[in-house]
């Protein structure tokens, strides 16, 4: 079961459990979806043992307001790491999923032995999570949740998007064949008329999103693994070997971080590292290479080498005056 489907079940469950009962039309529009799809959840939520009563009187469904899920049991470790993981507010943001995961965790705690939450209390005075900085999708709640259900009911989108490197904006129409978080940000993976081929977009810099009546279907060849290949984050192009030296002041540290999956590591006896991986796309690297500064050098490929020493050449002239 998908994330959209998992979050629109919950949802139909709040909604049963609040006030007197809806109809299905009210359902389907609470959740986002078809009179249709209501039906089927709702069977769902009966199956799972879920007591969905219908008032025939007043053509109702809802729930006894005394009904809850069963409690979780969990240990202090798994408890601390969900609130850890989840429930850590300052690193929150206003990113929708993990707003909703801060909610959750919140309402685990509360759900707690009294005991148990002084006692996580203590521990979680003591440890810190510092995640790195991440697009907070200010604004594109919507567009998020849109992208969830488009992909959930295989409906075509057509958005806007604020290209950054072509500079402008366009119009493309998108089928949303997965979406996906990595590091910083979310993103939207599919088939883009634009472009007529599969494309990655930041959900941050999608400036509107409106849901079509068309379908798509996701080809049986497309997996995220596959259409990421070797890229070295999320951009997929031709394939090279690099091969990268860096000084000891950083060789160790950078050993012993898994950057890629292709990664070899050997040290010199100089103390001197040699990084080689095989790479989708140069573009992501080069910026991660320029962050070692003067402690590395690139071997190969002469393309990178070549990038590497442009950006080096332009950032130089910068401060000529110094």
């Amino acid at each position: 079961m998908n994330i959209s489907r998992v979050t629109r079940l919950l949802q139909l469950l709040q909604t049963l459990q609040s006030g007197t009962g809806q109809d299905a039309e009210h359902l389907a529009d609470a959740c986002g979806v078809s009179r249709r799809t209501v039906f089927r959840d709702l069977e769902s939520l009966k199956r799972a043992g879920v007591p969905v009563a219908f008032d025939t009187d007043g053509r109702r469904y809802r729930i006894d307001s005394d009904h809850f899920l069963p409690p979780t049991n969990l240990t202090v470790n798994e408890a601390l790491a969900v609130l850890l993981l989840a429930a850590d507010s300052e690193h929150l943001g206003s990113d929708p999923l993990r707003r909703a995961a801060g909610d959750a965790a919140a309402k685990i705690e509360a759900s707690l032995p009294e005991s148990m939450r002084e006692r996580l209390a203590e521990i979680r005075a003591g440890v810190t999570l510092k995640p790195e900085a991440t697009n907070p999708l200010t604004g594109k709640d919507e567009v998020y949740r849109l992208l969830l259900r488009a992909n959930e009911v295989r409906r075509r989108v057509e958005v806007r998007y604020d290209c950054q490197t072509e500079y402008e904006q366009y119009a493309t129409t998108l089928d949303p064949y997965h979406l996906l978080f990595h590091r910083r940000s979310w993103y939207v993976i599919g088939m883009s008329s634009h472009h007529k081929e599969v494309r990655t977009f930041n959900v941050g810099r999608i400036v509107s999103a409106e849901m079509l009546k068309t379908e798509f279907r996701i080809p049986r060849t497309f997996s995220v693994a596959s259409y990421l290949g070797n890229a070295w984050r999320i951009m997929p192009g031709p394939e090279f070997a690099v091969h990268l030296r860096f000084e000891p002041l950083v060789a160790k540290n950078v050993s012993e971080v898994l950057w890629h999956a292709t990664q070899q590591c050997d040290f010199a006896p100089d103390g001197t590292l040699d990084f080689r991986a095989t790479v989708a796309g140069l573009s992501e690297i080069v910026w991660w290479v320029l962050g070692y500064g003067d402690q590395v050098e690139v071997l190969a490929p002469m393309r990178l080498r070549k990038m590497v020493a442009e950006r080096t050449r332009r950032a130089a002239g910068r401060y000529h005056d110094v």
